[in-house]
């Protein structure tokens, strides 16, 4: 199967080639595609190196699956052509996501909306691993509204936040990717501010979240936070629910879930931080917990690997649906 990585280069596309090859997708050809500069450059693949194309060369080569994570506008301008040869994408951006003819999937939660759909939109990182836990809970009990607040990785800006980071850890002046310094700090800003003053990323919870769970009527707020962390995405997630609830029941429901992990033991301090999601495909649950201030309400601290999970895993995860789609065809 001919698969292009879109932005093979980056942070995620780099992360994409990992997990394709850790879960042995079955790749007979990879078209990785990158911007001019890198061009002629080389990619390692399954032990052998793969030289980078332009966008135009690889649409010419017709690739089955495209795996998109170049930006919006890229998206926007290419994944068309790309689908248009019969090719299916999913593209990692923001840019499709809330079109209504563009499924929005996370594949333990939606996997039927795929459908023979050419283009597949993988969802926010921080919204992913949210819905994965989420979307079982508001099966059984009905999700009446949520309080989110995040606490993103540099990583989720890409490699010149790292950049940003590690510079001022040495000391060394840095590029500023961010508006204020980032090591030792947290910055109440992931992405630029909209004009009801929420950042483009706190309205992507709310909007894909209303969508993947197809629950438009939820509450939903957010506050998101960059921290100084590698790893992963953290996030702190307050739950009211329709029914009320039974605490060991629902702990039951997502040890059953697909995708999710509890750690939760307070007496031995057990629960997930983004250093230890760091590199797995899971999504971790823990400090699960009563909110004792209203009724049916509950607290959550959910974490995974963004540049997994939150991106290339679950991209992933969508392309292994498509060849189950087609060979049930």
């Amino acid at each position: 199967m001919k698969v292009a990585v879109v932005g093979a280069t980056g942070l995620v596309g780099r992360e994409m080639l990992t997990v394709l090859q850790e879960t042995k997708f079955p790749v007979s050809e990879l078209i990785p595609v990158a911007s001019e500069k890198s061009v002629g450059t080389t990619v390692e693949f399954g032990g052998k190196p793969w030289k980078v194309v332009s966008m135009k060369q690889a649409v010419d080569q017709k690739p089955d699956i495209a795996l998109f994570s170049a930006g919006g506008s890229t998206s926007l301008a290419h994944a068309p052509e790309f689908a248009e040869t019969g090719c299916v994408v999913i593209d990692n951006s923001s840019a499709w996501r809330m079109d209504p003819n563009v499924p929005l999937v996370v594949p333990e939660v939606n996997a039927g909306e795929i459908g023979n759909s050419k283009l597949i939109a993988n969802p926010n990182c921080s919204t992913i691993q949210m819905v994965v836990v989420l979307a079982p809970l508001n099966a059984r009990y009905g999700i009446k509204r949520l309080v989110i607040s995040t606490y993103q990785s540099v990583t989720g800006t890409g490699k010149n936040a790292v950049e940003q980071l590690m510079s001022e850890r040495r000391g060394v002046a840095p590029v500023m990717v961010y508006p204020h310094t980032i090591d030792l700090n947290c910055i109440p800003q992931c992405d630029v501010f909209l004009p009801n003053d929420y950042t483009k990323e706190e309205m992507k919870l709310v909007n894909e979240t209303h969508k993947i769970l197809q629950s438009p009527e939820i509450g939903i707020t957010a506050t998101t936070v960059r921290v100084p962390v590698i790893g992963g995405h953290s996030e702190a997630i307050n739950v009211e629910f329709h029914q009320e609830f039974d605490l060991e029941e629902l702990k039951s429901i997502l040890t059953k879930s697909p995708g999710v992990i509890v750690m939760d033991d307070p007496s031995r301090n057990h629960y997930p931080t983004p250093k230890f999601a760091q590199g797995k495909n899971e999504v971790f649950v823990g400090r699960i917990r009563r909110d004792e201030s209203q009724p049916k309400s509950l607290n959550l601290w959910i974490v995974a690997d963004n540049l997994r999970k939150g991106a290339a895993t679950n991209a992933v995860q969508i392309a292994f649906e498509v060849l189950r789609n087609r060979s049930l065809s």
